[in-house]
């Protein structure tokens, strides 16, 4: 299995930029974000199996999950929240380490947004990076990016592991405060590190 790294951080924090970044370098790139949408697309055997738990009025009219009305189910209801992993993240988890062992990079970026909360992929990870940003840029982002209601955005912030735990359990820290710039030297910078681990391994 190829060289690991597990990329997370609190949502808005810029994971999914960070990740392209990486890919651009060579690293090879597995998103379990990605694989979950994969998973509850039309005619996927999690959306029947959602279907079955949670009801009809969950699925939309194409046969995909209903990410909105669900998220908002999960953080409302612990036990519906529960249900809906209990599904999902055995079949991510395979489907992930799936990835990484067919990847062909000299290393892997495999992204877990709750990859500290979760615990599920330690014997997966060689190395835990974090991609940090203040609270009020991410709370921005995402309120740019998905339109979702300040209180929302605060609700799943408080449900993540907070910065400075984040920071303590980080072997390598990426910082992106809305200087895009300085992302690049950051990420270049790791992918020299990773790629001289990588060929130790």
């Amino acid at each position: 299995m190829a060289f690991t790294v597990g990329l997370t951080g609190g949502i808005g924090s810029g994971k999914t930029t960070v990740a392209r970044l990486f890919a651009d370098l060579g690293a090879g790139v597995v998103d379990t974000d990605e694989i979950a949408r994969a998973l509850t697309a039309p005619g996927q055997a999690a959306v029947e199996e959602i279907a079955q738990r949670f009801g009809p009025q969950f699925i939309t009219a194409d046969g995909a999950l209903d990410r909105m009305r669900m998220r908002k189910l999960a953080f409302a209801d612990a036990r519906a929240k529960r249900d809906l992993e209990s599904i999902l993240h055995p079949l991510i988890r395979r489907e992930a380490e799936r990835r990484v062992a067919n990847c062909a990079a000299p290393y892997v970026i495999l992204v877990v947004p709750l990859l500290l909360e979760s615990g599920a992929y330690w014997q997966v990870v060689r190395r835990v990076l974090v991609v940090e940003s203040d609270q009020e840029t991410r709370i921005d982002r995402v309120r740019h990016r998905s339109n979702l209601p300040r209180e929302e955005i605060l609700a799943i912030m408080s449900s993540q592991v907070g910065q400075a735990e984040r920071l303590q359990r980080a072997d390598d820290v990426i910082h992106n405060d809305n200087d895009f710039t300085a992302l690049g030297p950051q990420v270049a910078a790791l992918h020299r590190k990773y790629l001289h681990l990588a060929s130790e391994d």
